[in-house]
């Protein structure tokens, strides 16, 4: 699967996102070893603090559904003018499993920048943190 592909599998699930409050749809696609792709979209909640973010939604899929060390890309998209980066929980929970992802990060018009989990996230805490 191309970058582009991913990008555009983020940018399909924007239309299933449920974001009665924040009118911001965000869609996320995550791309395995093997060629799975798991896809995800933000739901949002009265209770704000229960709100899940697309990335996490795709992260959740892929996880159980047996996918916890193959991951090789993730691409998030949203419709701002501005690329949708993901928020600090989802690049913690990134983390735990793929530190060194590869990112696809959209804006509305569908340009893209490629960047990685570590270059947003440095100094991590994770997993071997704890040991």
């Amino acid at each position: 699967m191309t970058d582009r592909e991913l990008v555009q599998a983020a940018c399909s699930m924007l239309e299933r996102a449920y974001v009665p409050y924040s009118g911001f749809p965000v869609g996320a696609a995550l791309l395995c070893a093997d060629g799975s792709v798991f896809t995800g979209c933000n739901v949002e909640n009265a209770a704000y603090g229960s709100t899940i973010c697309a990335e996490r939604t795709a992260l959740l899929k892929a996880v159980s559904e047996g996918h916890r060390d193959d991951w090789q890309a993730m691409a998030i998209a949203g419709r701002g003018e501005d690329y949708c980066w993901p928020c600090g929980s989802c690049r913690q929970m990134l983390y735990e499993f793929a530190p060194n992802l590869k990112l696809l990060v959209a804006r509305g018009d569908g340009d893209f920048v490629v960047t990685t989990l570590g270059a947003l996230l440095p100094h991590a805490f994770g997993p071997k943190s704890l040991k």
